[in-house]
């Protein structure tokens, strides 16, 4: 699977006119977005009202999505004409919704219009958040009610990839739902901080905690540490988010972590996509029978026990990778745990690849 080239990209902050507000009645900790819309608000980011309220489930409109954009960039919002013939000089978003054009964040309709008023949906709101943050790849989800004519069809996969926003748990995204300034909030916080990305994993995910450091090595010396980053860079250009592995000569490879509701794959920028898992995971289970880039697999093994100087697992799935005769590598087998991806890989003679060392 190719992925896409890098974008360039900046932060998007929630932002009203209202003073910051420390705490809110209307947000309890019992709330969906409760972590994410406090974090912002900690940070400045997200304001209360003069009442003192949030208002985390209101929907966000169009013009205040380019108030929050223009917030948090510093940009000018003094009053001045836009561009749209639907947005007057007087508007008091006027400004920064001209500065939010100019800066190639939001766009308008083909009549010349941009339509303050209406709610910003979640299709709209994907096409601004890839925009607005580095999101170059596609997603392992697939949505049924994203179709590839549609116009925020990219978008939605990018910010996917990029574990900004996803969808829900029967297989649709929602692109033409309304936006709500708590689901706002959870799309910025992830988009800033890999703690909230991880709130995007599945119940029994085999994707890494991003906010951890893995290092690897044959079980007695370390040969690297993978950690998650975004300050990768491919060819002058910001990859975002990215799990960075830092060999001991200094080399770093740089690669990504996908998961759907029927496959894992790891990705490497400007390359391709490899299928590591299918699921439900089921043990006789076959897959990348016809892949040009990795050789047949096959699920013999579930709730396995590995050793590893980290700690023993005894849920993890074994794969096995028998030789073949179109790939330059013998057989071996791996080993995926839930929570911590791969844990360990040995050749069918016995002899280890690599082997997870620790988790900080």
């Amino acid at each position: 699977m190719k992925l896409l080239p890098a974008l360039s990209g900046a932060v998007l902050a929630m932002s009203l006119l209202a003073s910051p507000a420390s705490a809110a009645a209307d947000l309890p900790k019992t709330h969906g977005f409760y972590e994410e819309v406090t974090y912002l608000m900690d940070k400045g980011v997200v304001s209360g009202y003069p009442d003192g309220s949030v208002q985390p489930d209101k929907i966000v409109t169009r013009a205040e999505a380019a108030i929050m954009i223009g917030k948090l960039k510093g940009f000018d919002g003094a009053q001045r004409a836009s561009g749209f013939s639907d947005v007057t000089k007087g508007m008091k978003a006027s400004g920064y919704i001209a500065a939010a054009k100019e800066a190639g964040f939001i766009s308008g309709y083909g009549d010349g219009t941009f339509d303050p008023y209406a709610p910003i949906t979640r299709g709209d709101m994907a096409i601004i958040l890839s925009r607005v943050f580095v999101a170059p790849f596609f997603g392992a989800s697939e949505y049924s009610d994203v179709s590839t004519n549609m116009r925020a069809h990219d978008a939605i996969y990018q910010v996917s990839g990029a574990s900004i926003a996803t969808g829900y748990a029967n297989g649709t995204f929602k692109p033409l739902a309304a936006t709500t300034r708590g689901q706002f909030s959870a799309f910025l916080a992830r988009g800033l901080e890999p703690k909230f990305q991880n709130d995007t994993h599945m119940a029994g995910s085999y994707l890494r905690d991003k906010t951890k450091a893995y290092s690897y090595g044959d079980g007695k010396e370390v040969y690297g540490v993978d950690i998650y980053t975004n300050d990768a860079e491919m060819h002058g250009e910001p990859l975002g988010f990215v799990w960075s592995y830092n060999h001991e000569d200094g080399e770093e490879d740089y690669s990504m972590e996908f998961e759907s509701r029927t496959e894992f794959y790891t990705a490497y920028p400007a390359s391709e996509a490899y299928l590591d898992l299918v699921y439900p995971v089921k043990v006789g289970t076959k897959f990348n029978i016809d892949s040009p880039f990795s050789p047949p697999s096959v699920v013999s093994g579930v709730n396995v026990t590995v050793e590893t100087p980290f700690k023993t697992f005894t849920n993890a799935v074994e794969v096995h990778v028998p030789k073949h005769k179109d790939f330059p590598v013998s057989g071996y087998k791996y080993y995926m745990v839930p929570g911590f991806g791969h844990v360990k890989s040995v050749m069918d003679d016995g002899s280890d690849l690599y082997i997870l060392m620790d988790v900080q």
